[in-house]
């Protein structure tokens, strides 16, 4: 794998919430944590970030256990601390606030310079009818593409 080929994503959260706001932010990492993601093993479909105390938190981000790691390993569902500034973070906080709101990772990836970032955006749920509604857009798109193919 190349040095930024880092493919974890959420594919979840575009079709489960209508997404408002995109920010980036970096990670607090421990040293094994950082070989894990970087051989790929990290999961954030459950993940979540909460605002506590002026400060960013991503929790229930799914860590594997680096293999040649020993008892200095990292916890694999611990809240890990994400940076950002005072001016993002106040926007977070008063978006959490209103009821329906929550914050979801988008992706992890590796910049030019090493550092892990993660997406994270400012979504509310959707309704039943806006998935479905999602659904048949998907799928009439698919039977159009299938339709105009050449042959």
């Amino acid at each position: 794998m190349s040095k930024n080929e880092i493919n974890i994503r959420n594919k979840r959260a575009r079709f489960e919430y209508h997404l408002e706001e995109i920010f980036q932010a970096g990670m607090v990492l421990g040293g094994t944590e950082i070989k894990s993601i970087r051989n790929g093993k990290a999961s954030i479909l459950e993940a979540y970030c909460v605002v506590d105390r002026g400060q960013v938190f991503i929790r229930n981000m799914h860590i594997t256990p680096y293999e040649n790691g020993s008892f200095y390993n990292h916890q694999p569902r611990s809240d890990r601390k994400l940076l950002l500034n005072r001016k993002e973070i106040k926007k977070l906080e008063k978006w959490v606030q209103t009821k329906g709101n929550t914050i979801v990772p988008l992706k992890l990836f590796l910049t030019d310079k090493g550092w892990l970032k993660v997406e994270i955006a400012c979504a509310q749920g959707k309704k039943l009818h806006d998935k479905r509604h999602d659904l048949k857009e998907k799928d009439d798109k698919r039977e159009m593409a299938r339709v105009m193919k050449p042959r």
